[in-house]
């Protein structure tokens, strides 16, 4: 038995097999080997298993995104089968008497650079695609293969970090638990472990031979047990039962309305990352989607996601949601989001830098792309649309009037849509002293506390460092929430909290004092806010 303590990220305890995670761990050696055959053989048996990924990813994705968002897996398995680039690989390991995994990434590096070579862009884009097969297959061959999308079982996730683009290829179904030995209490790994309910602990030394063993993830004492005893096995599986119980007991929630005793209603809706994810929103009677989080379809993808790619996304979210209101944010790309197409150049302080809005407002026909489609999804449920990292009267004037001239497109190709209300995040210093002025331009406000709260206390918080520093009970911040939503309410804006701090439960009561009209937070938060919001007075 071994016993780690770390930080608590959430209140929960889990128990199962470690997946130890390591990303870029195979370091590619040229060997020489005696056996080609063999070796041959090795590398028959890799794309076989490389295949089997990617069916199991492409199936995924149909479901989840649609035929256009699961092509790409398709592309890939097509890929692995060119005759030029097999014939490249083998050619190697018979004639200079190789290993497999050395051959694979000399030919995929020489591939890449001859797509990248190109003139046409769309083979130019392939460059990408022939980096990730063949790092697929040497993953496979020198056994580092960790396929997040593609896990066996239900296990413990071990890892030294995890990014924004790591998280989304997970199959969440299959994880119990997060332990990490760095990051910070409002990382993307944590945000991710409260969507989805399960313990987290980070700070926590590990080691690559706790792969495969028996582990316990206590969020309530904030330890790690590696290889427990019988009575500690036994004490986790009490309080597994007793979580349980509470949980079913939540349930007897579902339908009610969410209504003070006094008789104010508050909207619980869901925040949301992925299309998969409605059907937590679901499944924990959320009146709607608060939050979707549209970069997750480009820091999923290895391209710009296109009109088709992005409407299919948007329009299974507003089906399956049924009516339900369903408030998409739009592209949120830069700061601690980074994805390669982009090609952003590094900054000092990326946090105030070049992302979200000020990325749209610059790159118009990526911009205009995402609004198409988000118009397009509307025909077919009750779509709304939020932009993020709003400082100005000013940008909102010009994003309106983009949003008039791709409605202008549409109609003249006769593509059907619907008025949408528009609103925006609150979540910088200038958006809450303009907010007045801001809410007689939109329909809604929704406060971003996560970055309303580090931008006011002037605190990265991304660096753990901090976290003793980093207070999201400081009263500036409550005070930029309530007059947040009192200039909004003048304005004619209805106002929400989509951040972190919408789930947290000693601000819950206050935040229906300050008149808050909705809340959107994980899922699994959903019900017991409404026990909560129910025995206010």
């Amino acid at each position: 038995m071994e016993r780690y303590e770390g930080k608590s990220i959430f209140r929960k305890i889990a128990m199962g097999k470690v997946f130890f995670y390591e990303k870029n761990s195979a370091v590619v050696k040229r060997e020489k080997v005696e056996d080609t055959a063999a070796e041959l053989v090795r590398l028959g048996a890799a794309k076989e298993k490389a295949v089997e990924q990617l069916q199991a990813l492409y199936e995924k994705a149909l479901k989840e995104v649609g035929e256009s968002g699961a092509a790409l897996f398709e592309v890939h398995q097509m890929m692995l089968d060119d005759d030029d680039y097999c014939e490249s690989i083998i050619n190697m390991i018979k004639q200079d008497g190789v290993n497999a995994e050395y051959a694979v990434a000399v030919t995929g590096d020489n591939f890449a650079q001859m797509f990248a070579s190109m003139d046409d862009d769309y083979m130019k884009a392939r460059e990408a695609d022939i980096r990730d097969i063949s790092e697929r297959l040497v993953r496979i061959l020198s056994g580092t293969d960790s396929d997040m999308g593609n896990l066996e079982e239900p296990v413990i996730l071990v890892a030294d970090d995890l990014a924004p683009s790591e998280t989304v290829q997970m199959d969440k179904s299959k994880l119990l638990g997060f332990v990490t030995e760095h990051g910070s209490s409002n990382s993307h790994t944590a945000i991710l472990a409260r969507t989805m309910n399960i313990p987290a602990i980070i700070g926590v030394p590990i080691n690559k031979e706790w792969n495969g063993k028996l582990a316990i993830v206590d969020g309530y004492q904030g330890v790690v047990i590696v290889e427990p005893d019988e009575e500690q096995i036994a004490a986790a599986k009490t309080k597994m039962e007793e979580e349980q119980r509470k949980a079913d007991l939540l349930k007897t929630l579902k339908g009610q309305k969410t209504v003070t005793k006094s008789g104010r209603e508050i909207h619980l809706y869901a925040n949301i990352g992925s299309v998969s994810d409605t059907a937590g929103a679901l499944s924990n009677d959320a009146e709607g989607i608060g939050l979707f989080r549209s970069e997750f379809l480009y820091l999923e993808s290895d391209h710009y996601p296109t009109e088709e790619e992005q409407f299919q996304a948007y329009k299974v979210v507003a089906q399956n949601m049924a009516g339900k209101k369903v408030i998409i944010r739009t592209l949120d790309i830069g700061a601690d989001k980074k994805v390669d197409y982009f090609e952003l150049e590094p900054e000092e302080n990326p946090a105030l830098g070049y992302r979200a809005i000020r990325i749209c407002l610059t790159r118009e026909e990526i911009f205009k792309t995402q609004l198409r489609a988000l118009l397009r999804a509307s025909a077919f449920g009750n779509i709304s649309i939020m932009f993020p990292m709003i400082i100005s009267v000013k940008e909102i004037i010009r994003i309106k009037e983009i949003v008039e001239e791709v409605k202008a497109e549409l109609r003249e190709l006769g593509i059907a849509y619907q008025d949408v209300e528009l609103g925006v995040m609150i979540e910088t210093p200038a958006a809450v002293l303009m907010s007045e002025e801001l809410a007689k331009e939109v329909d809604f406000f929704s406060i971003g506390t996560n970055d309303l709260t580090q931008y006011t206390l002037a605190i990265d918080r991304q660096n753990p460092k901090l976290d003793t520093f980093y207070d999201a009970h400081h009263p500036a911040v409550l005070r930029a929430i309530q007059m947040t939503i009192e200039n909004g309410h003048k304005g004619g804006a209805w106002v929400g909290i989509c951040g972190e701090l919408g789930a947290d439960m000693e601000l819950t009561e206050k935040f229906v004092e300050m008149g808050i009209d909705e809340l959107s937070v994980s899922p699994t938060f959903i019900l017991p806010l409404r026990e909560i919001i129910r025995n206010i007075d």
